[in-house]
């Protein structure tokens, strides 16, 4: 007996749907789930991105009208403060010296200075997440940036993080590729199984 090719796909097909559909039971909180994720993966990539940029590159620029890496790396850990401290009533303390230095002095700490920072933002932005939920999303915030405060929902403080990281991950990866650096995400992906 032969069997068609449709007929086979008409088999084959429920069977490969099926197997694509996630296993288990779907987070209570879906959309701050999703934020999370992301949020986390460019996190990585980010702290993975300053860690493998040399130290004498933290000065460079494209052109004189662009942030250097280093004005980046302290850029980003104030946005990340600015952005997590509106996730909940968990809010970070910050040396004085990493508040009252302008941005263009911050600029040229030392790399390591300026990675730990980063990384230090990274790590209450995680603990400010999981004040999250989906229900508290909507609730309206008060947010001061440069000396303005306004009102905002909860919701454009997580969406605005993750835009926020995903542009300067962006730029970060233009740079890198410019000095002949792999930026994190065009790394060869670990195979599965260790093969």
């Amino acid at each position: 007996m032969k069997i068609s090719p449709a007929a086979l796909l008409a088999l084959a097909l429920p069977l490969g749907l099926a197997a694509q559909q996630p296993s288990g039971t779907p987070p209570a909180n879906p959309v701050t789930t999703v934020f999370r994720t992301r949020t986390m993966a460019l996190q990585r990539n980010l702290a993975q991105a300053f860690d493998s940029i040399p130290e004498a590159k933290f000065t460079y620029r494209p052109t004189p009208s662009q942030l250097t890496v280093g004005y980046i790396a302290q850029h980003l850990a104030s946005d990340n403060y600015l952005f997590c401290n509106a996730f909940g009533e968990t809010k970070a303390t910050r040396p004085e010296q990493d508040t009252a230095t302008p941005d263009s002095v911050k600029a040229k700490w030392p790399k390591d200075s300026l990675v730990t920072k980063l990384k230090a933002s990274f790590a209450f932005c995680e603990r400010a997440f999981a004040q999250l939920d989906d229900a508290k999303l909507g609730d309206q915030v008060s947010v001061t940036f440069g000396g303005q405060s306004r009102t905002v929902t909860r919701a454009a403080m997580v969406l605005g993080h993750a835009l926020d990281m995903a542009d300067h991950y962006s730029q970060i990866a233009n740079y890198m590729r410019l000095n002949a650096l792999v930026p994190p995400t065009a790394l060869p992906r670990p195979t599965r199984g260790g093969a």
